[in-house]
């Protein structure tokens, strides 16, 4: 099973002040919008989200259909079929893509310790 580009989405106090540090780190901003309270940071082949008052926790985040430079791929394994698998698996969901659709959708699922595992399609 492919779950396509990873980034770890941090909750942050202060986005501006998160910025500044993780810019201290080698990172650029590479997608988001400070004024909405969210950016994606990346520095080499490692992306980072850092999200003010959007999240309750950390979490790890998966992008079906892009690359690393958040780039569509040719071909990728569509969230609704990754969904239907895991199910097949037994896998619980905090939140369901609608299998009925296509295009942009999302899951959450919470692993054994109560981690957060976001899979968000864009395409």
């Amino acid at each position: 099973m492919k779950l396509g580009n990873f980034c770890i989405s941090l909750t942050v106090k202060d986005i501006e002040a998160s910025l500044a540090f993780y810019e201290k780190l080698g990172f650029t901003v590479v997608g988001g919008n400070a004024a909405h309270r969210w950016l994606v940071l990346k520095n080499g082949e490692t992306k980072i989200g850092i999200f003010q008052g959007m999240f309750e926790r950390n979490m790890l985040t998966f992008n079906p259909g892009w690359n690393s430079n958040a780039e569509k791929l040719d071909s990728f394994t569509d969230i609704r079929e990754i969904q239907k698998q895991l199910k097949a698996l037994g896998v619980s969901f905090q939140t369901e893509a609608d299998e009925t659709t296509t295009g942009p959708a999302y899951f959450m699922v919470t692993d054994p310790d109560g981690n957060p595992i976001l899979v968000d399609q864009h395409v």
